[in-house]
């Protein structure tokens, strides 16, 4: 699954296009690397956002095309 497409089924970022704006600006990691709006996430992946001051450390736990809002928060783990 794309990165973008998941951060925005899991409700990390709102709206697919500010998921993509955030990744082409730099502030999307997947296991240490800077992440483009198209690249590939799967289980056990580590994506880091920063959002302005703030930053969040997250593990993918499920990939999942539709989700209810109660089951997004089961598509990743927090960690920091």
């Amino acid at each position: 699954m794309r990165i973008d497409k998941f951060l925005k089924n899991s409700r990390l970022i709102k709206r697919r296009t500010v998921a993509k704006e955030a990744c082409e600006q730099g502030r999307v990691k997947v296991n240490d690397k800077e992440a483009k709006p198209g690249t590939e996430v799967s289980k056990g992946d580590i994506i880091i956002i920063e959002f302005g001051t703030r930053r969040v450390k997250v593990e993918v736990m499920e990939l999942k095309d539709h989700v209810t809002k109660d089951g997004a928060k089961e598509m990743y783990r927090t960690i920091e």
